[in-house]
């Protein structure tokens, strides 16, 4: 003869613990992002270099033989 066992499944209250840890990540991924994201983007006023270009420029290249 077979033997059945009914087990009922086990009750866990895990989800609600693990969704807060997702949102306590995600919150804290935003303030990181922030913090750094902020003052990158403040300080996208990058100076243009100043070229010096002289008047005249000679091209004629003399090779010593």
């Amino acid at each position: 003869m077979t033997t059945v066992v009914n087990n009922p499944a086990p009750k866990t209250d895990e989800g609600g613990s693990s969704f807060l840890v997702g949102v306590i990540l995600l919150i804290g991924f935003v303030m990181v992002l922030l913090y750094f994201g902020i003052p990158a983007i403040k300080n996208l006023n990058v100076p243009t270099p100043q070229v010096v270009i002289p008047n005249k420029i000679d091209v004629n290249v003399k090779q010593a033989k």
